[in-house]
């Protein structure tokens, strides 16, 4: 199994900025893509940001130029460093990531616990 850990989460002012690590473990092969999502109060989880194991980076064009995602391949660890933070950013934070056991085809995904991030005055 692999299991996500994530932490950075918390209260911080609009403007303000925050770090976002997950951290993977466990019987770890084979990562692709790893990437964060969010879920505010009574709205689908969306998509936030996502990284390939070959350096391609997306974004949600809600947070393009203020939030950059990066990745530690050594550590299996993903990061999201949200800059210039907005209420409407205010929402719980999930991890995840595309893994492949070895001997494999296909990857599974994976979901941390998530992480509460608020943006408020």
């Amino acid at each position: 199994q692999v299991q996500l850990v994530e932490s950075g989460g918390g209260l911080v002012q609009p403007g303000g900025s925050l770090r976002l690590s997950c951290a993977a473990s466990g019987s770890i092969f084979s990562i692709n893509e790893m990437g964060w999502y969010r879920q505010a109060p009574g709205k689908q989880r969306e998509l936030v940001a996502t990284a390939t194991s070959g350096g391609t980076k997306t974004y949600a064009d809600s947070v393009k130029g203020r939030f950059t995602i990066s990745r530690d391949n050594a550590k299996n660890t993903v990061y999201l460093q949200m800059n210039s933070l907005k209420p409407e950013d205010t929402a719980v934070y999930y991890c995840n990531l595309d893994h492949r056991y070895s001997g494999a085809y296909s990857y599974t995904r994976y979901w941390g616990q998530g992480t509460q991030v608020t943006v408020s005055s």
